[in-house]
């Protein structure tokens, strides 16, 4: 297909502005989501990226030329889309974000009615080869400055939901008790576009930062799971004296927890802890869990009366899965929450409210709820690394370890269990990356060790370097 669409990735479309994406894509895919995916009703969105606009319009004209009608919805989160796409008579939904990559990037993430992904095995590959063709035509370039688009909205009814799903509407003060405090950390992303309108319905005490979507990012892209973005909000937590800190990343699809020491904790616990909470609401559901780290969140799931279910890491692979096993809740160790009562999509906004919420009618400290789990599984933290040739060096690892594995698997990546400790390495579906992940059974000195056994064999065969 050539550099130019090499943007479309495993399950959805992300690259550089404008060598990558242009608005001569942006409009030659809309016309290919009409022709391909036969939608006629399309709700698109953006996040605060400075290219937003001008893909938007270019997106929204190649759809209305091909016969579409376009709703636009504005800047917005991920899930908004989402929301819209579920909720809505829209035959496809669209949103312009780059997530967490860097400033100058920007993406496609495309759902069909109901908020059904679109990913590499249900149509984004053949709306890559039509794009093609549309490219191959030309007479692309020019774009009119107002294409036809309705606006709307649809975030007080969305947040009306989030409040009533997720309880927190509901609590009230506690007399004689402080309220919760949190430091809520937007990171110049769009997640204070929807908190704007959480914050006065709930019965917490908020200390905010960054709230203000600004697509240059002044403090750098929000990105918590890079342990350098960090920082900034445990000092806040520290500093303030709050009970919890909760930061987003860019669409705000991801929120990453801290406690009252603003120490960060493991989105793989979050899965835990979560899925105990949806569990106990729905008793014996279905749980799906990615092959990254999972010990601790089987563990809790089966302790909990539920059914563990292994799914492949990546978004639209897990909403399938969610899908085709009705599953109640889904978690990814890298901050992505999945529900099935939000159209098995994720949410950066669901597990913030629930956890806050178990907060305060507990009266429990988010580390006391965590601490158990996280010293009977304790984990390495994903580990990303810039190596020449992966899948040659994947096949090295494998065949070094494999022979002493008690249990092997290849759904995504070098999946091996052995009796006190497991490791993952798999490659990134969006990013040119190496990503290794070690847990162990109550050793963390042997979690310890076992990562640096990796990664010095890593060093060794390829010349790994840490991304």
């Amino acid at each position: 297909m050539g550099n130019s669409l090499a943007c479309f990735k495993a399950y959805d479309i992300r690259g550089h502005v404008p060598d990558a994406l242009n608005p001569q894509l942006a409009r030659a895919l809309g016309r290919a989501v009409v022709e391909v995916i036969g939608a006629k009703s399309v709700v698109i969105g953006h996040d605060a990226r400075l290219s937003g606009p001008e893909l938007r319009d270019a997106l929204a004209l190649g759809l209305s030329e091909a016969g579409a009608q376009v709703t636009c919805i504005g800047m917005c989160g991920t899930e908004e889309i989402y929301y819209a796409a579920a909720n809505q008579p829209f035959d496809a939904g669209i949103m312009i974000t780059g997530s967490h990559n860097p400033a100058d990037e920007n993406g496609f993430k495309l759902v069909r009615r109901g908020a059904i992904p679109v990913s590499r095995d249900s149509g984004l590959f053949a709306l890559r080869d039509r794009v093609a063709g549309i490219l191959a035509q030309g007479g692309l370039e020019t774009c009119v400055s107002a294409p036809p688009m309705h606006k709307a909205s649809f975030r007080a009814s969305y947040v009306a939901w989030l409040l009533e799903y997720s309880g927190a509407g509901r609590l009230a003060a506690v007399p004689g008790r402080k309220p919760l405090k949190i430091v809520a950390d937007a990171g110049n992303g769009c997640a204070g576009l929807v908190l704007k309108d959480l914050m006065p319905c709930l019965p917490f005490e908020f200390v905010c930062r960054q709230m203000q979507p600004d697509g240059t990012f002044p403090d750098g892209v929000p990105n918590p799971l890079l342990p350098e973005r960090r920082a900034a909000t445990a000092a806040a937590v520290r500093e303030s004296g709050a009970d919890l800190g909760v930061a987003w990343d860019g669409d705000f699809d991801r929120c990453f927890f801290y406690d009252a020491e603003g120490n960060f904790i493991e989105g793989y616990y979050c899965i835990g802890l979560l899925a105990q909470e949806l569990l106990r609401r729905m008793p014996g559901g279905k749980v799906v869990y990615d092959t990254r780290v999972y010990w601790n969140t089987r563990h809790v799931v089966l302790a909990s009366g539920g059914q563990p279910v292994m799914g492949k890491t990546g978004h639209a692979f897990m909403k399938e899965r969610m899908r085709a096993e009705d599953a109640v809740y889904g978690g990814e160790m890298s901050a992505h929450h999945y529900f099935r009562d939000f159209a098995y999509c994720d949410s950066g906004m669901l597990p913030w409210l629930l956890v806050a919420a178990l907060l305060h009618t507990s009266g429990k400290s988010l580390a006391e709820l965590v601490a158990e789990r996280m010293a009977a599984y304790p984990c390495s933290g994903e580990i990303n690394l810039r190596v020449q040739d992966a899948p040659a060096l994947m096949k090295l690892v494998r065949d070094r370890y494999a022979p002493k594995a008690r249990y092997e698997d290849s759904m995504d990546g070098v999946n091996l269990e052995f009796d006190q400790w497991r490791f993952n390495l798999r490659m990134s579906n969006t990013e040119p990356l190496l990503r290794l992940n070690v847990e162990s059974r109550g050793n963390k000195a042997l979690v310890d060790e076992k990562t640096a056994e990796i990664l010095d064999l890593l060093k060794d065969m390829g010349g790994a370097v840490p991304a």
